[in-house]
């Protein structure tokens, strides 16, 4: 990036009251598009930099991995001082997110109409668990997202219990429909001069991630679902294990040695099959009109997997991985944790980084997956609590350093 080149998201002030995952997932991404993001801290500080920790006093991975980039201050609004400071932030702010629980930002004083009256183009976002209605006051977490936005009751074996994803689609999932939403106020802003609400809850957000088991629920109506392993479909999508819910059927094969993630997920194409009945030893497959066509394979697939997964056990997923490339036949390893953290490609990406931190010296956290070619992300480490409290309140807001030592002593900030 040259000197004089600027990032997507310069000359963007984010007063960011957020705090555990869904927001903080929002605003980090913000901060990494360019946007000056500052976390607005209870003089205690996020809870989450408590939370899990792995070190001794010592702000958490769970903190660090969401809050890059950004600057920290705290402050106490439930004091009057506390109050006017808030006052003049959102004066000077373009966009505020927030992600309480529902009402807490009107209880403090700032309602959409006062925080108007403070700034007409200041964008508000909020995330919230649920929509209007009589979910609004549930206390929502990632899992009840899951629970409630349709993920878990098709997630899992057709024999098993509902299961929830490990990709966290309700909370950091919700903050990136929140920030399309920010996003989308500011370029309307540039026409109307005027800012907005946005509102995103965690339940939609998941049923719009979940829109493919809506559209197969629509089709159980006109039968089956052939494309399901299942042998029963009652009124309800049911679980189907590892399918892939597509229009080309997919399964999870074991590989060698057997353990818990040597696998390869395999798509079988119509153009696949001929290539995959030489490699498993069954070349005649290929020209049986029992196989042959996917039409023919449909009612059979758990057998046809099985058939793949007799030759897939004998080697290791990654010349598994190799053989299936070499015929296009679309396959993915499943990569654990591990893996991914140790994974060249994704280090060559950017997308898994070591970031100095003042404390705990270094940690490995997730890069931007917004790649941007005039925009590029340099992941820096997550704030301490208050870090930039002076920078903020005396560089920027104009406040004497004796105020600030009274407004510390005082527990405002």
């Amino acid at each position: 990036m040259t000197a004089t080149s600027t990032k997507a998201l310069e000359g963007i002030r984010v007063l960011d009251m957020t705090h555990v995952q869904s927001g903080p997932s929002a605003t980090q991404l913000l901060a990494w598009l360019g946007a000056d993001v500052v976390k607005l801290e209870a003089p205690t500080g996020d809870i989450t930099r408590k939370q899990l920790r792995d070190l001794p006093d010592v702000d958490s991975l769970y903190f660090t991995m969401l809050n890059c980039n950004k600057r920290s201050i705290t402050l106490n609004t439930k004091t009057e001082r506390g109050k006017e400071i808030l006052t003049e932030l959102i004066r000077r702010s373009d966009v505020m997110v927030e992600n309480f629980g529902p009402g807490a930002v009107d209880r403090m004083g700032f309602t959409w109409d006062r925080i108007q009256e403070i700034n007409p183009r200041i964008v508000y976002a909020s995330i919230k668990g649920f929509g209007e209605g009589p979910y609004t006051n549930f206390k929502a977490y990632e899992v009840v997202a899951q629970a409630m936005g349709g993920s878990m009751s098709t997630t899992g074996f057709e024999d098993g219990p509902p299961l929830a994803t490990g990709a966290q689609i309700g909370d950091s999932g919700t903050g990136v429909h929140a920030v399309a939403g920010i996003l989308a106020a500011l370029y309307q802003r540039e026409r109307t001069g005027r800012g907005q609400r946005v509102n995103v809850a965690m339940q939609h957000a998941v049923l719009n991630l979940c829109r493919v088991k809506l559209r197969d629920q629509q089709r159980l109506a006109h039968g089956p679902l052939a494309e399901y392993p299942n042998d029963d479909f009652g009124d309800e999508v049911p679980r189907s294990g590892n399918a892939s819910g597509g229009g080309q059927p997919g399964w999870a094969v074991k590989c060698a040695p057997g353990g818990p993630n040597d696998y390869v997920y395999v798509i079988v194409q119509p153009v696949g099959w001929r290539p995959i009945s030489e490699l498993i030893g069954r070349p005649e497959l290929a020209d049986d009109p029992e196989w042959a066509t996917p039409e023919a394979r449909l009612p059979k697939l758990n057998k046809m997997f099985q058939l793949i997964e007799e030759w897939s056990s004998t080697l290791p997923k990654w010349e598994v991985l190799e053989r299936l490339n070499a015929h296009n036949i679309p396959c993915g390893p499943i990569l654990s944790t591990r893996e991914i953290i140790e994974d060249r490609s994704l280090a060559a990406n950017e997308m898994v980084v070591t970031v100095p931190h003042p404390e705990r010296g270094e940690f490995v956290t997730v890069g931007s997956p917004l790649k941007l070619s005039d925009s590029p992300v340099e992941v820096t480490s997550s704030p301490l609590l208050g870090e930039h409290n002076e920078e903020v309140y005396v560089g920027e807001l104009g406040l004497g350093d004796e105020e600030v030592r009274l407004l510390k002593s005082n527990g405002v900030i």
